[in-house]
């Protein structure tokens, strides 16, 4: 293999699969393969007289011991019955079948579990059927990803290139797995920029968690970030995803990367919850737009009605066409309490939740919770046709219990929908991305904390918690009869007529009967606020804070356009009468 790199050795597979199979289909085969192949690397490793095997975790991250199935208290390869070596010894494809087999079922339970939502019996049964598989195997015999050749850390960003290739190939994974690489980066930026303890504290140990993990991308990054200034940090990644497929990539990723991957889990987040006693220093998600959560939905109100509080979905229920809120609701309830150090979140939301559902609603309550507890740190909107799958607005929230503070009470918004450059080819609805120096300067802008323009255009603002909230109140006027003359009801309180009511919208800074005294009463002296009716929302329009008025022209401006127009239109007149 000298001189060629393992991704584009192992991509070089394709050559063999380009006649049977479509370019979507090639992650099947090549992805458990490379897998399988590290695998057979670090038991050869874990065999070879050079390498002890009580050094060889803090070596290599990756414990061969972990890999097998318990045979007795002595640690051993000598009862495998089968190596890539000894697959390639004989060509006939039944007999190959019949060792391949063999070799995956001398594995433990957690390593047969990815190959086994790879569905890679039937792959492997497919490929002995068209005569290919001693083809594929010789051909990755060839690879040399023994641990003194590749290391753990290399490992895993090859197995990260060659997602990011079928990503790109498969509409299906780029458009529910696959969240744009420099959105990743942009994320985990802001989620580390302000933790000082990870860049000067020798050995410390942090847990990351994604409860959308997809194929580990969120996860892989945030690691990578962490180790690029911390070497000696030790890092513990948990997730759970939904996607069989994206599950076995994602833990097939963790294995490489030497992660324990017991802590990867399957299974539907919101209903099954595989990491219920857990708490977490960092966590990130990319939950799916605006998918209604009808599956979860008895567990959901199950704990929702039981739990209250003691649950993840105390405040309230969003309406079932879209979970996202519940997404981070779940997040929330992982963090680390503040005496423990606390947590921070980073998470990829649309916009809807930021602004639908009135005052009581759940997306309302939910959105309360998270303001009066003092947990929004910053909302940073993204330029959009960002993603694959969609060209919408996106918005990544930074949530924490451990503000500085400088930000306690306080919410930053940046506007970052400007920075962005124009892809030369779209890529789905991707047709722009962010920049390495665009990453920079938006976590300059949210480190600084100052409000900031660019252009004339205001880009950072600064508010307070009770800015999003408002008061829903209602204006009643009494049903009259009989010359003016109010109904009265048995509380001797003038009957409202429904005909009349008003629902206006005030500020929480705005006082309510200041606001009947000067807006209503000179108006309408016999109005009343039924107090009984006023709710307290939130919401986050943000548009609205950023929207710069334009000033009107002036008359005389006016007045000599208008003279101009005139002009110009005698003149036109008199060409057509010509």
């Amino acid at each position: 293999m000298a001189g060629i790199l393992p991704t584009a050795f192992i991509w070089s597979v394709a050559d063999l699969l380009r006649d049977n199979y479509k370019k979507s289909e090639y992650a099947k085969i090549i992805l458990p393969f490379t897998v399988l192949r590290r695998l057979d690397c670090v038991l050869q490793a874990a065999n070879s007289s050079a390498v002890k095997f009580n050094g060889f975790h803090m070596d290599y991250g990756l414990n061969p011991k972990s890999l097998l199935l318990d045979k007795g208290k002595e640690f051993t390869t000598q009862n495998i019955k089968s190596t890539f070596i000894e697959l390639t010894k004989n060509s006939n494809e039944l007999l190959v079948l019949r060792k391949l087999r063999a070799y995956i079922q001398s594995f433990n339970h957690e390593v047969q579990d990815i190959f086994e939502k790879f569905n890679f019996d039937s792959q492997i049964e497919h490929l002995q059927k068209i005569n290919l598989l001693y083809l594929i195997i010789e051909k990755f015999s060839l690879i040399d990803l023994h641990p003194d050749t590749v290391s753990n850390h290399m490992m895993g960003m090859i197995f990260e290139e060659l997602i990011r290739k079928f990503s790109e190939l498969s509409n299906e994974i780029s458009g529910e797995h696959f969240t744009p690489r420099e959105v990743i980066r942009l994320m985990v930026s802001l989620l580390f920029i302000k933790d000082n303890e990870v860049t000067t504290r020798e050995g410390i140990i942090r847990k990351l968690y994604d409860p959308t993990a997809g194929t580990g991308g969120m996860l892989s990054a945030a690691e990578e970030h962490l180790r690029s200034i911390n070497p000696s940090i030790q890092i513990m990644m948990c997730g759970q995803e939904i996607n069989s497929e994206a599950y076995a990539i994602c833990k097939a990723d963790m294995l490489i990367k030497g992660q324990d991957i017991k802590n990867i889990s399957l299974g539907n987040t919101l209903s099954n919850d595989q990491h219920c006693t857990q708490k977490y220093d960092y966590m990130l998600s990319n939950p799916p737009f605006g998918v209604e959560w009808r599956n979860a939905q008895e567990a959901v109100k199950a704990e929702h009605f039981s739990k209250g509080f003691t649950g993840r979905f105390g405040p309230g229920l969003p309406r079932i066409s879209d979970g996202s809120l519940l997404f981070l609701m779940h997040l929330i309830s992982k963090m680390q309490p503040r005496c423990n150090g606390g947590s921070r979140i980073a998470i990829v939301l649309n916009g809807s939740p930021m602004f639908i559902g009135g005052a009581g609603s759940g997306e309302s309550q939910i959105r309360r919770h998270i303001f009066e507890n003092d947990l929004v740190e910053a909302i940073i909107q993204l330029p959009e046709e960002l993603f694959y799958n969609t060209s919408i607005s996106t918005y990544i929230w930074i949530i924490t219990n451990k503000k500085s503070p400088d930000r306690t009470g306080k919410v930053q918004l940046i506007d970052a929908s400007c920075f962005s450059t124009k892809l030369s080819k779209s890529l789905g609805k991707k047709r722009k991305t962010l920049e390495d120096f665009h990453i920079s300067k938006i976590s300059e802008i949210f480190k600084s904390f100052k409000e900031t323009s660019q252009d004339g255009k205001s880009i950072c603002k600064i508010l307070n918690n009770e800015d999003f909230g408002y008061r829903s109140i209602t204006i009643d006027r009494p049903i009259n009869i009989n010359g003016g003359k109010p109904i009265v009801t048995k509380q001797y309180k003038p009957k409202a007529d429904r005909d009349l009511r008003e629902i206006e919208i005030l500020p929480l800074s705005e006082e309510i009967e200041k606001h009947l005294e000067q807006e209503v009463l000179p108006n309408h002296p016999d109005a009343w606020i039924e107090k009984s009716k006023t709710k307290i929302g939130y919401q986050v329009l943000f548009n609205r804070f950023f929207y710069k008025v334009k000033s009107h022209k002036s008359l005389k401006e006016l007045d000599k356009e208008i003279k101009d127009l005139a002009c110009s239109i005698a003149e036109i007149t008199e060409d057509i009468l010509q």
